[in-house]
């Protein structure tokens, strides 16, 4: 069986609608690894070295990964970028022969909320930006480490849902994990 892993970066899960509806829908897909990495780093931090090594571990044995995380003020959650910080500066700069060449062809996707509509994403709306600029520094290092760009899945009005709604958006992410998987397969990995 294909391994796809999701790590959830939302800063407080339990007070979530949206994103614990989604992550409780993909685990209901085959195949599947969640993991909250709020739960795992509750005071934000996370060191390279052991904590780096063990995060790598975990991707490396995923074929493919999906980032889940709300928009907020325009961006990811912090603590994604302190798991970039320190886990892909290991994996490519630290040990790029041993975890970051190893990671390259690993199919990535992003599944992001947003507050607004969708419409408010745009030069005419709201925000002013689309999505996909206010997503290309993870694009970018998507790229930079030679992981395959999947469109992302996106769910707006984010705790605004009514609950029809938030079903058929939980029902739409888990359609998109399973195009993901049948349009990405297994990876072949590379001898250390």
């Amino acid at each position: 069986m294909t391994r796809t892993l999701i790590l959830l970066f939302h800063p407080d899960i339990e007070t979530s609608t949206v994103n614990a509806a989604l992550q409780a829908a993909a685990r209901t897909v085959p195949g599947t690894l969640v993991v909250d990495i709020q739960a795992r780093y509750p005071d934000g931090i996370i060191d390279g070295l052991g904590d780096g090594e063990a995060e790598a571990r975990v991707l490396l044995d995923a074929d493919r990964i999906v980032l889940q995380f709300p928009v907020r003020w325009y961006s990811t959650p912090a603590l994604l970028k302190a798991w970039q910080d320190a886990v892909l500066t290991r994996m490519y700069y630290v040990h790029a022969q041993t975890e970051g060449d190893q990671l390259v062809g690993t199919p990535l996707m992003v599944a992001a909320t947003a507050g607004n509509t969708a419409a408010a994403y745009g030069r005419g709306g709201a925000n002013h930006f689309t999505m996909d600029e206010l997503l290309a520094p993870l694009k970018a290092t998507a790229l930079r480490c030679g992981l395959p760009w999947h469109p992302p899945h996106l769910v707006f009005r984010a705790g605004r849902l009514e609950p029809a709604e938030l079903a058929a958006a939980s029902d739409s992410y888990v359609r998109a994990l399973q195009d993901f998987i049948a349009a990405t397969p297994a990876r072949v990995r590379q001898a250390a």
